[in-house]
């Protein structure tokens, strides 16, 4: 249902009731086999709480502020993840100085300092991400940062084999998580607003993978499963914008890709003369064309250009011009955000053309 504008709707909805019942079946599951629960008002309070903040944040939230939404809810995961992990070491933890170490809790181990090292780097990395993309946070970049990332990072993966080794220095995991948590930091900062498509994908996979790893702790075939797809997905779709950029995922792993729009960093001025035009003097000039491809960028998001599209393409379409839409998989601020703007105004999503057939095309077109 995703897979198509005309049912994603719908399947959003399937979605949200199929969690919905692994939420529910997951309580009650617990409860026949005679684990407590404990105190129900904060589990259904939280429901209800989560519930109303995240509807209410979607309905108000503008087209244009939608790659902030995503990163935030995206954060939001990787924060849930990390969160489980930390909860899930202290009762092993208790476990170990009750009955001692077996082998049974180096896997456990293993996959919580992971759980918590990917989940922390998506919360954090998340975070700066939403900053970014709503204009509170700067780009910043410095000499031999890409070194401090990878130290950071190789500082938290040996205390996760150290704390793999010995459990019983319960210290490391905390250290694991600041140090996630900073690394998160520092490998999104230098990433321009251009390249953030890309980086939202790739914190989105992390998110997946944590969630896996959950269940995996869980023994929960539901939350692996979910895990898995979006890690996968997330994974697949971040070659794929890196290949459509010309760039390799190594460089994204080291957060050392960025600035993209670093020309537009800076206080905008005027860098020429212009003519401003209306939508039907537009089509006018190109009313002798047979074929026209609109290319869509972040520009069209900013000053929300897709319903003024949208209407050059009827007139023109009504004096027998072909139009259709080149989507190019990095165009906006995360991916699919061309996608979701021209379907508000309307665009007939088969008028929406992925690159390889739009490249195919352009020798063939006018303007």
């Amino acid at each position: 249902m995703l897979s198509s504008p005309a049912t994603a709707r719908k399947g959003n909805l399937v979605a949200a009731a199929g969690m919905t019942i692994a939420i529910f079946g997951t309580i009650f599951l617990y409860e026949e086999n005679g684990v407590k629960l404990g105190n129900y008002f904060w589990i259904f309070g939280g429901l209800l709480i989560g519930t109303v903040v995240g509807m209410m944040a979607a309905k108000k939230v503008k087209m244009t502020a939608m790659p902030e939404m995503v990163s935030l809810f995206n954060g939001m995961g990787g924060a849930c993840a990390a969160l489980i992990s930390l909860v899930e070491f202290n009762h092993l933890a208790h476990e170990i100085q009750t009955t001692g170490i077996s082998e049974g809790h180096t896997g456990k181990i293993l996959i919580i300092a992971l759980g918590l090292l990917i989940g922390s780097v998506s919360f954090s990395g998340s975070m700066i991400a939403w900053g970014k993309l709503n204009g509170k946070v700067k780009d910043l970049s410095f000499t031999g940062q890409n070194v401090l990332n990878l130290l950071f990072l190789a500082i938290a993966l040996g205390c996760a084999t150290w704390l793999i080794i010995d459990p019983t220095q319960t210290y490391l995991l905390y250290v694991i998580f600041v140090l996630s948590l900073v690394y998160g930091v520092l490998f999104v900062l230098p990433i321009g607003g251009a390249d953030m498509p890309v980086v939202i994908s790739l914190l989105n996979s992390f998110t997946g993978v944590a969630a896996a790893f959950g269940g995996f702790l869980y023994d929960n075939k539901v939350m692996l499963t979910g895990g898995i797809l979006v890690g996968a997905a997330g994974t697949l779709l971040t070659i794929l914008m890196c290949k459509a950029m010309n760039r390799s995922l190594l460089n994204v792993l080291v957060g050392s890709f960025g600035g993209g729009n670093k020309a537009a960093s800076g206080d905008a001025k005027d860098q020429g003369h212009y003519k401003e035009i209306l939508v039907s003097d537009a089509a006018m000039v190109m009313s002798y064309a047979n074929k026209v491809i609109i290319v869509p960028g972040y520009g069209l998001a900013v000053a929300q250009a897709q319903h003024a599209c949208h209407e050059l393409e009827k007139i023109l379409n009504d004096k027998g011009v072909e139009v259709t839409y080149a989507i190019h998989p990095v165009a906006g601020r995360m991916p699919g955000h061309m996608n979701v703007l021209l379907a508000e105004a309307d665009v007939p999503y088969e008028k929406l053309q992925e690159m390889e057939q739009a490249n195919e095309e352009f020798k063939n077109t006018d303007v």
